[in-house]
């Protein structure tokens, strides 16, 4: 200990100076409730919210935790070189899976996955329509699911067998035990397995946070025998996931799965690469063959926020502290002629701060428990603080020992540095000069990461309304979608019919694919011309002739499909950015090929959105087929009371539906959906900076007030003199308004450098406009202005007498 005196003191100290301590801070708290009541404030609201983004955080990185081999778990997925830019898909051919997992060394399993599809579940009178996948035999041990009944290795044997969740067991059998029972499924879609499948497992269900969401299983195996098409090594529509063994090294299983398929593919060229369970949710954005940005982005955003709202409220108690150490001054210097040394000093100060540090928990503790319910709302999950979990204890520990420390480390080595001699006799305090330095340092330091982050919230609101009310080419207003329920396509006329005679509805299509997204493309479409070594990706529909006008869209040259003809069997309607690659031979009555099959052009519509909202249209082709539809669109009519509107359609779809449970969606809601990140982005943003303001301000307050009050005799002086109210009161503010200022001035750049490394989503979309930057500087200089002026104005407006008749 000889050399660690302040070790040694801390360690030596009897507990009757700690209380004694506790009691000088408790009791200093009690006289300056003002400054008491913004430093506890500030920090409360410091660590509550940052301990809101944290469990926000915790929670997206604990995605897929109920997968518990996620760490040898991946998906395979494609690269594939695209008119020179690399494309990243994870459709994969069906004999991969079994092919890798004999041939390359460290892969322990494979399975198969079909697309997660709805499929109509019926027993007895009960039928529920719920998601489910085909999946080998291996699936539901890779994913270690749970089971209440049955066995993860031999669930799925029998070609007819079928898994099903905890829940839809509940709900299709109630009490009953669901073992043994035979179940019909049937989802009317096209590519759907129809028949009998019974029951051999119930699993517990998958939670919210994982990747893949589904209620059933059955073996793939049988949907390959119902769709053949899909077996051969040139069919690309099969999800494989691969288990790595504990042992084996990615790089080496890497190394060789990387130009397997040109093994069984002539002339395939391509990567084919390991994508980690791990990243499924947090890094699923892929540029140019690799992982970039995607979620990830956001939870390293948000903790960079909850970091630069902790640093904010700890420079709000540096401020206040050092602000008022020359009121404690002839304390320090009573202690030092009594014999108290430096380090005692500084260990009562640092104690000083822990303790209000503590305090300040609990209230922030209030603070959450109070706001969750709102905040999981808002994030739509369901957060819990876990108060006496072990990793949330450590967790709120640390906060506050490193908040208390850095908090209050300034101002315990700064007061305790006093001279006794020159504070007792009442000299200036050599160091208070560069004290008043750094709390204005410490002033723009918080308003420049407040008015950073008021900007980046601008901006991104900004993009997201640009994105919302552009031009789509299509209508998405009063746009209704849902599965099309079994029987109603061999009576679609029929069924269109009574829909329109309700008066409610303008138009009923029926189409492949739903409206905002289209899943089936391809790089084998020719034309005319075409260079061979082009590989275009051109995405594809099956529509029946009334999707056009049922979607609002435009044909801008030829015709739209026949009304009630099967003459356009071999006809195609190209979008304007298929027709402009292909040149002069993108016009009506072109010939487009794929495979064996020639169609004939008859239409060219304008380009719309679909699978990427922030992009423009991409090449696509529709094609007609009321038969290989599988998805229902409905209009309804402009002015229409809409929950009558919805009433009368879906009665006419029930009494065509066999009873059949509906379920319909908003294409606007959907729409809204896909930016549900973004949109979530931008009001956690808004209400970090609000509450950034709002910490800031607190200090600039007890700042103002501080100010006003150490120069209460220069204001009478000046009073005394002539100077008017204004005046002064522009005289007290003007320094701290030069302070705000300089931080939009330093900010700018900033928010602009946090933009465009951050948020790439927003910032190439459209033009950021400069007066985002001057309306967050105005906002901040105004309140600042408002915070700081109400204690000069009242500074200005006090009677002189009082401040001058000690004098």
């Amino acid at each position: 200990m000889k050399h660690l005196p302040f070790l040694s003191v801390f360690i030596t100290i009897p507990n009757a100076m700690f209380k004694n301590y506790i009691k000088t801070t408790l009791r200093s708290l009690w006289k300056n409730r003002t400054y008491s009541f913004l430093n506890l404030f500030g920090l409360a609201i410091g660590i509550a919210f940052s301990a809101l983004i944290f469990l926000w955080v915790e929670a997206e990185l604990d995605f897929n935790s109920a997968f518990k081999k996620r760490d040898y778990i991946y998906r395979i997925m494609e690269n594939v070189e695209v008119n020179g830019e690399i494309k990243t898909g994870g459709s994969t051919p069906g004999p991969l899976a079994q092919a890798i997992k004999e041939e390359i060394p460290g892969i322990t399993n494979t399975a198969r996955l079909s697309w997660f599809m709805p499929q109509l579940l019926e027993w007895n009178e009960t039928k529920i329509r719920e998601t489910g996948v085909y999946a080998d035999t291996s699936f539901p041990d890779m994913m270690t699911l749970d089971f209440v009944k049955g066995n993860s290795k031999s669930v799925l044997t029998e070609p007819d067998a079928v898994i099903i969740s905890e829940s839809l067991a509940r709900r299709v059998f109630h009490n009953e035990n669901p073992i043994g029972k035979t179940i019909k499924m049937n989802a009317g879609e096209s590519f759907s397995v129809d028949g009998l499948f019974k029951v051999t497992g119930v699993f517990k269900d998958v939670p919210r946070n994982s990747s893949y969401q589904f209620h059933w299983v059955s073996p793939y195996t049988r949907f390959e025998d119902r769709n053949d098409w899909i077996k051969p090594w040139t069919n690309t529509l099969t999800e494989t996931i691969v288990e790595l063994s504990p042992e084996a090294k990615r790089s080496e299983v890497q190394a060789n799965l990387s130009g397997f398929l040109s093994k069984k593919l002539t002339g395939w060229k391509g990567e084919l690469i390991l994508f980690s369970m791990n990243d499924w949710y947090l890094r699923n954005v892929f540029v140019n063959g690799k992982t970039e940005g995607g979620k990830a982005t956001y939870v390293y955003l948000f903790s960079v926020i909850a970091f630069v709202i902790m640093l904010i409220a700890c420079i709000n108690f540096m401020n206040l502290a050092t602000a008022r150490s020359e009121k404690r001054a002839k304390e320090v210097g009573i202690r030092k002629v009594m014999g108290s040394g430096k380090s005692k000093l500084i260990l009562q100060f640092l104690g000083e701060s822990l303790t209000m540090t503590f305090i300040a928990l609990f209230i922030a503790l209030g603070i959450i428990y109070l706001v969750l319910p709102a905040y999981n709302q808002l994030v739509e999950k369901d957060l819990n603080v876990k108060l006496f979990t072990a990793p949330h204890v450590v967790v709120l520990t640390g906060i506050v020992l490193i908040t208390g420390l850095l908090a209050g480390s300034y101002p315990a080595f700064y007061l305790s540095a006093f001279n006794p001699i020159k504070v007792l006799k009442g000299l200036n305090i050599k160091s208070a000069g560069g004290a008043v330095f750094i709390r204005k340092g410490l002033v723009v330091t918080q308003f420049t990461f407040s008015i950073a982050l008021i900007i980046c919230t601008l901006i991104i609101y900004q993009q997201i309304n640009h994105i919302k009310t552009r031009d789509l080419g299509f209508t998405k207003e009063r746009l209704i979608h849902m599965a099309a329920p079994t029987g109603i396509k061999e009576h679609f006329p029929a069924v269109k019919q009574q829909l329109i005679s309700t008066g409610v509805v303008d138009n009923v299509a029926m189409s492949l694919h739903e409206p905002l997204h289209l899943y089936s493309s391809s790089t084998n479409f020719r034309w005319q011309g075409k260079d061979p070594e082009s590989k275009t990706e051109v995405h594809s529909n099956t529509v029946s002739p009334e999707y056009l006008s049922t979607m609002g869209m435009k044909v801008i040259e030829g015709r739209d499909f026949y009304s009630s003809s099967e003459a356009d069997s071999n006809s195609v309607i190209i979008n304007k950015s298929l027709a402009d690659i292909m040149g002069v031979e993108g016009k009506a009555g072109a010939i487009l090929s794929v495979g064996k099959n020639d169609f004939q052009v008859i239409g060219i519509i304008n380009d719309y959105v679909y699978n990427d909202m922030y992009g423009s249209g991409m090449p696509a082709v529709l094609y007609w087929g009321p038969m290989a539809a599988s998805s229902m669109t409905i209009k309804l009519k402009d002015g229409v009371d809409l929950s009558n509107a919805l009433g009368k359609t879906m009665n006419v779809i029930k009494a065509s539906n066999a009873g059949q449970p509906l379920e319909f969606r908003f294409v606007d809601d959907d729409f809204n959906a896909l930016f549900k990140t973004e949109t979530l982005t931008g009001k956690l943003a808004g209400i970090f900076a609000a509450l950034a303001i709002l910490i800031s301000c607190l200090g600039l307050f007890g700042l103002a007030a501080y100010t006003a009050e150490k120069r209460t005799r220069e204001i009478g002086v000046r009073k005394v003199l002539g100077a008017s109210s204004l005046k002064l009161a522009t005289l007290l503010a003007k320094e701290f308004i030069q302070l705000v200022i300089i931080s939009c001035a330093i900010s700018f750049p900033l928010a602009w450098w946090v933009v465009n490394s951050w948020l790439q989503n927003f910032a190439y979309r459209t033009a950021i406009h400069w007066w985002v930057f001057s309306v967050a500087g105005l906002v901040a200089v105004f309140i600042a202005a408002v915070t700081v002026s109400s204690q000069a104005i009242k500074a200005a407006l006090a009677n002189p007498v009082r401040s001058l008749r000690t004098e």
